[in-house]
């Protein structure tokens, strides 16, 4: 009973997330009116769900190497600082990143619990902040520019063009939807893996796993707050920013689910690294910040005079305070968890403490003679 009351601030952040980013998936589409709300949101919580649990273990293991949040108690304070986040920005109908905000919050857990922030891991994933919205525009100029390509080779009349239209959308952000579930149910539920082991389900031809169990339950979460809470937010991305046209819609959608879709899939990241090539990252991406470089891609494509500077400059000040925002509130939540509600949140330095377990160490014989690992000792004793 005491798991699942703790892990109710990973819901919230699921449903945060479900609330905010499925703008990310169909808010092109439902913006400029080409598919109904309502099922944009049953297509985008079922195929959600599906990429959760078939394809969220990659990038759940980078989170894991940024901060592994150790008990129970304080995976619950890490997640509710970042849904708090989220859930603010939310509010404030701004498409904030739900990866950003578990970031910061794990690293306030670091601070906090005097945990040494692995800096190659953090640059990998800061690094997707900036790749994600360059890679999600260059895609959709390229795909633009291919669709415009293909309209003048091809005369379809207008209500064949229309049905087109709908129907690429919404495959799309089925699409869409499924990557989401694949890259970023890390964010919701990466947190609890090392805090919360659930019996695995064996149904002889199909075992579900701990992790896989825990994916699934926070896709439910996400899919919830799609339905209930994501109409605002898909306006502000599909309206508000820059007018958009059925066809910008279909390859802003099809942008960000590929760039969400590459930087989930062990597959593809494996056959890279197979041909020589360095492999792809497995790191939770910014939807928000991809599916808004598409937009400005087009825009800029376009001529860049659509483009509302102040929608965009609110959005960027939600992106900057997003992190420190979560951070900060991460570590004063601890504090009240571990001072006030005397919950064990990590006090000790875990990392170096597990790395300390795992090396050989020097064994006391006596009191004068101490017996070294081998690569110390070169097969001799070393007497005081």
């Amino acid at each position: 009973m005491i798991t699942l009351l703790f892990l109710t601030s990973g819901l919230f952040l699921g449903w945060s997330l479900g609330a905010n980013d499925a703008a990310n998936i169909f808010g092109t589409a439902v913006g400029s009116r080409m598919v109904r709300f309502k099922l944009a949101a049953i297509i985008a919580g079922i195929f959600v769900i599906i990429g959760a649990v078939a394809q969220g273990a990659g990038a759940n293991d980078t989170l894991g190497d940024l901060g592994s949040v150790s008990t129970l108690g304080a995976a619950f304070t890490v997640a509710l600082a970042a849904a708090l986040t989220v859930f603010w920005m939310t509010r404030l109908s701004l498409p904030v990143s739900t990866s950003q905000a578990i970031v910061g919050s794990i690293i306030g857990w670091n601070f906090y619990t005097n945990n040494p922030t692995d800096l190659g891991v953090l640059t990998k994933i800061v690094a997707t902040w900036i790749s994600g919205p360059i890679l999600g525009g260059v895609f959709a100029v390229l795909l633009f520019m291919l669709l415009q390509l293909a309209t003048r080779k091809v005369r379809l009349h207008l209500i064949y063009k229309d049905v087109i239209t709908r129907v690429g959308l919404v495959i799309v952000g089925a699409f869409g939807a499924y990557s989401l579930g694949a890259n970023n149910i890390a964010n919701v539920m990466g947190v609890f893996t090392h805090s919360i082991q659930l019996t695995p389900l064996d149904f002889g031809w199909l075992v579900i796993g701990s992790k896989q169990q825990l994916f699934f339950i926070g896709g439910i979460a996400i899919a919830i707050g799609i339905a209930t809470y994501s109409r605002h937010v898909m306006n502000t991305v599909g309206r508000s920013l820059m007018p958009l046209t059925p066809e910008a819609a279909l390859i802003i959608v099809l942008a960000q689910s590929l760039v969400l879709f590459i930087f989930s899939s062990q597959t593809l990241s494996n056959a890279i690294a197979s041909i020589g090539l360095p492999p792809i990252p497995l790191v939770p991406v910014s939807s928000s910040q991809v599916v808004i470089g598409a937009i400005i891609g087009i825009g800029l494509y376009k001529g860049g005079r659509e483009i509302k500077l102040n929608i965009l400059g609110s959005i960027s000040l939600g992106w900057i305070a997003t992190p420190i925002a979560a951070g900060i509130l991460s570590f004063f939540m601890l504090f009240f968890m571990n001072n006030v509600f005397k919950q064990e949140v990590g006090s000790i330095e875990i990392k170096r403490i597990l790395q300390t377990e795992t090396e050989p160490g020097p064994v006391q014989k006596n009191d004068s003679t101490t017996i070294y690992p081998d690569s110390l000792q070169n097969d001799s004793l070393v007497n005081h």
